[in-house]
């Protein structure tokens, strides 16, 4: 199972001092922090894309890039990629390049991201957010596998015979997970193509999110790529942690009441007893983490998201501490008693690779990355 982290990468003041980071901080502070979590052994890094203030990754392939340089095994990817307003052949190329540069270790996240404004920004209408994302996703996936693509749609320019470089590397496209809040469309999109299908987990309460992930396992099911538990799950979630629970409530309660998306709505304590948000110990941490098996099944990753709110580099960077030495050993071994056997890992580079060897009825394949 693969835990890491996902960022929204918002530039909020920091309540308890009033002082908001520059955006130059704050995309390094996010560099900074994906190379914590190598160090603390997480294994996955993700970004968010988003085109309007207070966020900073509008560009998150460049973003990805230049951590690739700065780490080793840390698996890449983005928590939104917007296949509504980019145009996948943009998205085709960026995503190879970026498997090329960080050797394998990329995947992506579709998602329709939740800042209306932006459609009209890049020439799209929100009402046609659901039919953007299936066309658009269809070409993408017709571009990573086809050397040569003839394709006309309703949404962009034809292409005729058209060939995306570079290839996608040693032949394989990156993993792609869909994420979704509430969109039943895109739980169904990802299951058609057997895709990965992540859920935010952090604002709605588990009956919502059980329902989502159901849905996404039975339809995967139904179009033939293995049963449901062998369907590929992500889930998120929020923490803050300190090793005694009072003292983590104290301290990121002025955060949780300065964050948009919390404030004026329900209390701190109502909201971490209606929702996946821990505020508590490591082991609050980890007991309300492993229920989540309970609603969503065995699942393949873990994200969760540390660094949002005005929330000061130095404090995540201790969050990572406490994720990685005292949280995560315990929930890889926790997830891993009494998993069957027919649950599979979260796909990587190596282990796509190696499919598609099996495929092509090759006893071997050089790969690029183990």
């Amino acid at each position: 199972m693969q835990f890491g982290i996902f960022s929204v990468g918002d530039v909020t003041p920091d309540p308890t001092t009033g002082r908001t980071p520059s955006e130059h901080e704050r995309i390094k502070a996010m560099v900074a922090i994906a190379q914590k979590a190598e160090e603390v052994g997480l294994d996955v890094f993700a970004t968010g894309e988003h085109h309007n203030p207070p966020f900073v990754p509008s560009s998150p392939t460049t973003m990805l890039g230049y951590i690739a340089a700065r780490t080793e095994k840390l698996v890449l990817s983005t928590s939104t990629t917007l296949i509504t307003t980019n145009d996948p052949v943009k998205i085709a190329e960026d995503f190879a390049m970026l498997q090329h540069l960080a050797d394998g270790r990329v995947d992506v996240m579709m998602g329709r991201g939740n800042t209306g404004p932006v459609y009209p920004w890049f020439g799209k209408d929100i009402r046609q957010g659901i039919n953007l994302a299936i066309e658009n996703y269809a070409l993408l996936h017709r571009l990573w596998r086809e050397d040569v693509v003839t394709w006309e749609g309703k949404f962009r320019t034809p292409l005729q015979s058209f060939t995306s470089t570079p290839r996608p590397l040693d032949g394989v496209p990156p993993f792609v997970w869909h994420g979704s809040i509430r969109s039943p469309e895109i739980a169904e999109q990802a299951a058609y193509y057997g895709d990965g299908f992540f859920h935010n987990n952090i604002f709605w309460p588990a009956d919502h999110t059980k329902r989502m992930v159901e849905l996404y396992r039975e339809r995967y099911a139904h179009y033939g790529h293995g049963t449901a538990e062998q369907a590929i799950v992500g889930l998120g979630g929020q923490v803050f942690m300190r090793r005694n629970s009072q003292d983590a409530v104290k301290e990121f309660r002025p955060y949780f009441d300065n964050a948009p998306v919390y404030g004026n709505g329900p209390s701190l304590e109502d909201f971490t007893e209606q929702t996946p948000l821990t505020v508590g110990s490591p082991q609050q941490v980890i007991e309300k983490t492993l229920a989540f098996r309970e609603y969503a099944g065995d699942y393949q990753r873990q994200l969760f998201l540390m660094d949002h709110a005005g929330l000061p580099l130095k404090t995540v960077l201790e969050q990572l501490d406490l994720l990685g030495e005292e949280v995560v050993p315990v929930l890889r071994e926790e997830f891993a008693k009494g998993r069957p056997a027919g649950v599979p890992d979260a796909p990587t580079h190596a282990s796509l690779v190696q499919s598609l060897g099996q495929s092509l009825g090759t006893d071997s394949q050089e790969v690029t990355v183990v």
